[in-house]
């Protein structure tokens, strides 16, 4: 058995904007891939033969701003309706989400400039964990343009989380997931309700929820994509439930993709 072939990357479990070290390892051989970051101790060993899951961080090891860092941003925020997301999610051809959505437009100041504002929560309890930003350009009608048009808050774990584009209780038999916020608002044209998982690594470890017997996935066709999609819908469907992945037809492309094509 050979030793294998080991790079060293950017955590984004810990490290989402790569400010740190590469402190994730990704190891390839004849078994498969596995990635192990040294600093918070993230593994994505589901499909490597062999590989033993460390135990999970206690709570209390996990970096957390205060709740009233994500109160007070929340604060400032408004409903999406008449505002510049309004006009950059029709611009990108994104159904608009419920009043009681946990996507909401924040305003721009000195600082920063006009933002969608995505409230990510536990996907079990609900629980508040950080924020997702859309940076906005001056008309709505497009993307800020910075060097990080799309950040999360700093210093808050993601892992776990999704943004509920569509409350608790519109979730009765099915849900859809997809990666991204614009691909989970494309695929609300043809199934409501979604939500958006930030990206693949959480859609890969998206857990079986009770009360949810059918499960829509909206798959990216890129291989960190296909790879969550395959994983997540193998477990629901171990669990007994319905599932479904939907791909886009073109290499590379997400839902928002094909609807705007």
């Amino acid at each position: 058995m050979s030793a294998g072939n080991t790079v060293r990357a950017h955590c984004l479990e810990c490290d989402p904007e790569r400010r740190k070290s590469k402190s994730l390892a990704i190891t390839t051989d004849e078994r498969g891939v596995v990635e192990y970051c040294h600093r918070c101790q993230y593994t994505s060993a589901d499909n490597h033969a062999g590989a033993e899951r460390p135990p999970p961080l206690p709570i209390s090891d996990r970096k957390s701003l205060p709740a009233e860092k994500i109160e007070a941003i929340r604060s400032r925020t408004v409903p999406l309706r008449g505002t510049l997301g309004q006009t950059y999610l029709e611009h990108r051809h994104c159904a608009l989400p419920p009043a009681d959505s946990d996507l909401r437009y924040l305003p721009g100041n000195e600082r920063f400039p006009p933002s969608l504002c995505a409230l990510v929560t536990d996907c079990v309890t609900n629980e508040p964990m950080t924020l997702h930003f859309t940076r906005l350009a001056a008309d709505g009608r497009g993307k800020a343009g910075t060097e990080r048009d799309k950040t999360l808050l700093a210093g808050h774990p993601k892992a776990g989380g999704v943004i509920r584009l569509w409350p608790d209780e519109a979730v009765t038999h099915g849900l859809a997931i997809a990666e991204g916020l614009e691909s989970a608002l494309a695929a609300a044209h043809m199934f409501t309700p979604v939500w958006s998982t930030v990206d693949a690594g959480n859609m890969k470890r998206f857990p079986v929820l009770d009360g949810i017997e059918a499960l829509t996935i909206f798959a990216d066709n890129d291989l960190a994509g296909l790879d969550a999609a395959r994983t997540c819908g193998r477990r629901w469907r171990d669990a007994g439930r319905e599932v479904r992945v939907l791909k886009s037809r073109k290499l590379g492309h997400d839902v928002a993709d094909e609807v705007a094509a």
